[in-house]
């Protein structure tokens, strides 16, 4: 390191463009050693294409772009603040807050990475919009003065640098030498490939006519001869392969012996391999194999916990990183979904959960409402914790026990009669009298 730009690092000046230009970190490869700038179009020609990848990445971001974000100071909801509102109706001018979500999660499962632009204020330096950057655009660079890391995008409109922090970058998983997400459709190469090939071969097999051989005398004349074939192409195109067998020439029929039967068993392996390279249940691709789960609620519990936690995760722990200043996340900020709603199962087990929840002081009434889309119940009674025994509103019970107003548990055995005496302990006299 030169003596000036120890004398930048010391006073926090990096010379940007040199450094970051000069340590351009590598560009992964994909499973056939072709760069993913290369293997783009073959990616988003997959999406389009494969009804099954299609299913699963639109399965993804609809549900990841569906699911209440709210911003939390200390467990409580601040949805007022502005970037709440920023992530929950419009990130920027163009879009709404479900497309930036569903955008990113269709990004990222296609390339492996999703990218979002952080535009902050120039006086305060809050985030103002928030702008998706298609990722064919954006490489990761190094500065070799303090190992710090940069987005650099390029494309026919843009060309800039931007540090770490202003981009939010969701991902799928990452190999120990790339700061890069693997696409899993270039995991999934191999399998589609073979996929495409069977499909091709099944498609021209179907398309293939039935062949016939024609024998005939040889003492027939050419003239003879043709005659009688464009007599037989006739009767067969007329009578949809129906043909009427002559004296003088026999007809031997060649059928296709395709049979459906194998390509619903390649479809059926293409399924399992898609669903494992996108870590989701195979029932969410309608295979024969997930018929026998008739229980939604598990399902729907084994998609949240096993694929839908982690990605969600990812997100918030990039939006509470990048959105919120170091003092205001010392101050209890943070950003959360809601999957509740995935997980309340059917009407049955929603109001049995609920009910538990209730009776055991958990939940209030207008808590619940909540939950369910409802408005809340302008009554002080709907805003108070309730245990089971008489229901109580939970802080009422406790300074009614501290007022004697009602019986505590060492008490509740002995009831007292309307002469003000405790019959327990007559009795308990009495027996003993009687004993002794």
């Amino acid at each position: 390191m030169s003596f000036m730009s120890k004398v930048r690092q010391f006073f926090g000046v990096y010379d940007q463009a040199n450094q970051i230009v000069q340590n351009p970190m590598p560009q992964p490869l994909d499973m056939a050693g072709v760069r993913l700038e290369q293997a783009t179009f073959s990616r988003e020609h997959i999406l389009e294409s494969n009804e099954y990848v299609f299913s699963i990445v639109t399965r993804l971001s609809n549900v990841l772009a569906s699911l209440p974000l709210h911003e939390y100071q200390n467990y409580k909801q601040m949805d007022s603040e502005p970037l709440a509102d920023l992530l929950r109706t419009s990130p920027n001018p163009n879009m709404t807050a479900f497309e930036f979500i569903a955008r990113l999660e269709t990004d990222r499962n296609v390339s492996g990475n999703g990218y979002a632009w952080i535009q902050r204020s120039l006086s305060t330096g809050e985030p103002i919009a928030l702008w998706p950057l298609d990722p064919n655009t954006v490489s990761i660079l190094r500065n070799t003065d303090n190992n710090s890391y940069w987005y650099r995008v390029t494309s026919d409109v843009y060309n800039f640098t931007i540090p770490i922090n202003d981009v939010i970058h969701v991902k799928h998983v990452v190999p120990s030498n790339s700061w890069y997400g693997v696409s899993p459709i270039d995991v999934l190469s191999s399998s589609l490939k073979f996929q495409r090939s069977i499909e091709d071969f099944s498609q021209s097999e179907m398309d293939k006519k039935d062949k016939f051989v024609l024998q005939y005398d040889r003492s027939i004349s050419p003239e003879k001869r043709q005659s009688m074939v464009n007599d037989f192409l006739r009767m067969v195109k007329e009578n949809g392969g129906a043909v009427v067998q002559e004296a003088g020439w026999k007809v031997d029929r060649y059928e296709s012996k395709f049979e459906p039967a194998d390509l619903s068993s390649v479809e059926q392996i293409s399924r399992i391999r898609i669903a494992t390279a996108f870590n989701v249940p195979i029932s969410f691709l309608n295979d024969d194999q997930a018929k026998s789960t008739t229980n939604v609620e598990h399902v729907n519990s084994q998609f949240v916990t096993m694929s839908l936690m982690p990605i969600i995760r990812q997100y918030e722990s990039q939006f509470n990183m990048k959105l919120f200043t170091p003092g205001k996340r010392v101050k209890g900020f943070y950003f959360s979904f809601n999957v509740n709603g995935l997980l309340r199962g059917d009407t049955a087990a929603r109001t049995q959960y609920y009910q538990t929840l209730t009776r055991n002081g958990i939940f209030k009434p207008n808590e619940i409402r909540e939950l369910e889309g409802q408005a809340p119940i302008p009554d002080e009674a709907a805003d108070h914790l309730y245990i089971s025994k008489d229901l109580y509103p939970l802080d009422k019970y406790y300074d009614a026990i501290l007022d004697n107003q009602i019986q505590t548990d060492a008490n509740v055995a002995a009831p007292k009669q309307e002469g003000g005496e405790n019959t327990n302990e007559d009795e308990l006299q009495s027996t003993e009298q009687e004993g002794s």
